[in-house]
């Protein structure tokens, strides 16, 4: 599977074309400091990596949801330094969860530019079924909040069927929690007009996006660590011979 370190650095036209923005635009979010600087390589050339073009994706999500460029930067500054651009991707996709249409109109060859890879029938079905592309006649409905992920599945060597498994409980335990948070809101809120509840909400989301993100990699964390270490651990509970065999490290 291809990592980011394995990824070709980008110039800074390549990654305003893989982002779908301007070159003007990229050097103007690198002195707001919204974007880290780039390599500097031969010839005073400016290389550009998937942390850049992860986070340029994040920002526009952000746009998207009516923030404004001081609200932005200040979103961005409490990010945790050291996010990868794996990391920048699934914040994108949650953030992205909130509006009512992420999705955007793309040509077979707009999608794989957006992908940064070719990409066969194989390809697309499988993407199809994770709901990341929808085919529209000879082009595609894209949820561009969750193409960089989905891309990314297609070379995990797991089964299709256990990654849509896996998709279903996450929905499954996401719409039971904004149930929840709906409920508190609408408590909350309960004697206000409506113009107040979409100010309490539009507030509320970057706020609510960090803590489910931070709150869901702190369990997976935990979760792997019982689980890897139960793995390492050998004792009576991990019988080598089968259930009545006697326990010890195979």
């Amino acid at each position: 599977m291809t990592t980011d370190a394995e990824e070709p650095p980008l110039t800074i036209d390549e990654l305003a074309a893989r982002a779908g923005v301007t070159v003007r635009t990229v050097r103007f979010y690198s002195t707001k400091g919204l974007l880290p600087p780039p390599v500097i390589g031969p010839r005073r050339v400016g290389h550009y990596g998937p942390g850049h073009l992860a986070r340029l994706a994040l920002i526009e999500e952000l746009q998207r949801q009516g923030m404004t460029l001081a609200a932005i930067e200040r979103y961005l500054h409490r990010l945790p330094p050291d996010l990868t651009a794996r990391d920048l991707a699934v914040h994108r996709a949650v953030v992205s969860s909130w509006a009512p249409d992420a999705a955007r109109t793309l040509t077979r060859a707009e999608l794989e530019r957006r992908a940064g890879r070719p990409l066969d029938e194989g390809d697309l079905d499988r993407l199809t079924a994770m709901d990341v592309v929808e085919r529209a006649g000879d082009a595609f409905r894209v949820d561009l909040g969750l193409l960089r992920l989905g891309v990314e599945l297609l070379d995990v060597p797991l089964s299709q069927e256990s990654i849509l498994a896996a998709r279903g409980v996450l929905l499954e335990h996401a719409r039971a929690a904004a149930h929840e948070m709906s409920r508190l809101l609408r408590d909350e809120v309960a004697e206000r007009d409506a113009r107040d509840v979409r100010s309490l909400s539009a507030h509320m989301q970057p706020l609510v996006v960090q803590a489910l993100l931070t709150a869901f990699q702190r369990s997976l964390k935990e979760e792997l660590r019982v689980w890897l270490g139960d793995e390492q651990a050998p004792g009576p509970s991990r019988p080598a011979n089968g259930p009545s065999g006697p326990s010890g490290s195979s």
